[in-house]
């Protein structure tokens, strides 16, 4: 039956390659047409989910979409995107321009199906750890700790918790070798000493740990796994602010047979990738959109209909639809201060972080940590465990600890990256982030 199953994919892939040679992609970019953005035109065959891996080219670049005009009906897609760089200029890097008439222009390998995923990373060198269960003070300090533990080294980790939630993609090597970790007794080992954890005294909702072997795009699959994972029902006693949910209506347009999908929220990064992820996801098509991205608030329209050709045909779906849109789009908010931590990287080095966050009761909402050239960069948003908003003096002295420029706060003006006064403690600490283990200086309790 496999062997059916491989055939008919390869089928599928030599059908959509044909197609692709009779109606090659085309990708035009044109830096005259608009004022203040790079204006970014793409047609091709139309296929499901062929929206969202344009969305995802663009969004892997980091690329800001101010704009976009999607049309998808019959057998052809066009889609127009005004983009700019992070700091709103036009697109002048020639290897940029490069990069996405090649990733979707006549030449490339453009093929949506099932096999095709946009900036990923092979599995080759490490081994890919995705985590689902109750969100938690301290879960990342306790998870990281584990994986020190059991001698893993965290070389990248994406978090995201919401509505009582937390979803991780961790990737980690072997510590003594650096390399993938494969053994079957060990990886097992690990998994069930995380689901431990992770399951923690919830006897209510599930704990999920999953040894992935396969590649990923990090962003989609945490979507994916919290979906999975109902975040998007929300609990009668725990019903956010009205006013600071995004806006998000779907109504019937019965002439043309769509259901119409009105977003209007503040405009943030990658808003339209995760929005166009979850429609995609939950199987329906865009027909056409009308998307405007201009700060500070963002505004989405999609003609959309199930895969089956249906538009939406219940209140419960309704509802439903409605209510992972707005997961989707809150699951990335920044909930808390931004915390920014550049070092030499080493095994431990994020069980140590995390613990020192925890001692000093902060709770961390979202985590983005990487490793490039032996070098951490990682990003943290956190808050006070209680509730109420952050201490400036627990800040100080968390960066005294860890190192004033190696810790440093972004984004709140009430947090100065500026060093502090002297203090007596000052050279006490200076040492502290070399050594292996907080617990030595007896700051941390074990």
């Amino acid at each position: 039956m496999d062997a059916d199953l491989s055939s008919s994919w390869d089928m599928d892939d030599e059908y959509e390659k044909l197609i692709k040679r009779m109606n090659p992609p085309s990708v035009v970019m044109d830096n005259e047409a608009c004022k203040n953005a790079t204006v970014i035109r793409v047609d091709s065959a139309n296929k499901h989910g062929i929206l969202l891996d344009v969305v995802q080219v663009l969004t892997d670049l980091n690329l800001i979409i101010t704009k976009a005009y999607i049309s998808s009906d019959g057998g052809w897609f066009m889609d127009v995107f005004n983009v700019t760089d992070q700091d709103g200029n036009k697109l002048q890097d020639a290897g940029i321009l490069n990069y996405i008439r090649k990733s979707l222009g006549a030449d490339s390998d453009f093929i949506p199906t099932r096999n095709r995923s946009v900036g990923v990373e092979s599995v080759a060198d490490h081994t890919a750890i995705e985590l689902t269960g109750n969100d938690r003070p301290g879960l990342l300090s306790e998870v990281s700790a584990v994986l020190t533990d059991l001698k893993c080294n965290v070389v990248s980790a994406e978090v995201w918790t919401h509505n009582t939630r937390a979803a991780a993609v961790v990737r980690i090597t072997d510590e003594s070798s650096g390399s993938a970790i494969t053994d079957p007794h060990r990886l097992l080992g690990i998994k069930q000493l995380l689901c431990n954890v992770l399951r923690g005294n919830n006897k209510i909702r599930e704990a999920k740990t999953v040894i992935s072997n396969v590649e990923i795009n990090t962003d989609r699959r945490l979507h994916q796994m919290m979906f999975a994972d109902r975040d998007y029902e929300r609990a009668d006693d725990n019903i956010q602010d009205e006013q600071k949910r995004p806006s998000v209506t779907v109504v019937n347009w019965c002439d043309k047979d769509y259901s119409v999908v009105t977003i209007r929220c503040k405009d943030r990064p990658k808003l339209l990738f995760d929005t166009v992820c979850t429609l995609t996801d939950m199987k329906y098509v865009v027909f056409h959109a009308n998307v405007h991205a201009e700060q500070p608030e963002a505004y989405q329209e999609y003609c959309i209909r199930h895969l089956d050709g249906f538009p939406v045909n219940s209140e419960a779906e309704r509802q439903r639809l409605i209510q992972c849109l707005e997961a989707a789009i809150e699951r990335r908010v920044s909930d808390g201060l931004k915390l920014e931590l550049c070092t030499t990287d080493r095994v431990g080095l994020l069980s140590n972080v995390t613990r020192i966050f925890r001692e000093n009761s902060l709770s961390v909402t979202r985590a983005e940590v990487a490793t490039k050239a032996g070098k951490a960069i990682n990003t943290f948003y956190v808050r006070d465990s209680s509730g109420n908003p952050v201490d400036a003096k627990i800040i100080d002295y968390i960066r005294q600890v860890i190192g004033q420029t190696i810790l440093q706060v972004k984004g709140r003006s009430e947090y100065s990256n500026s060093p502090p006064q002297e203090s007596p403690t000052r050279f006490l600490f200076g040492g502290l982030f070399k050594s292996r283990s907080f617990v030595n200086f007896g700051i941390v309790r074990q």
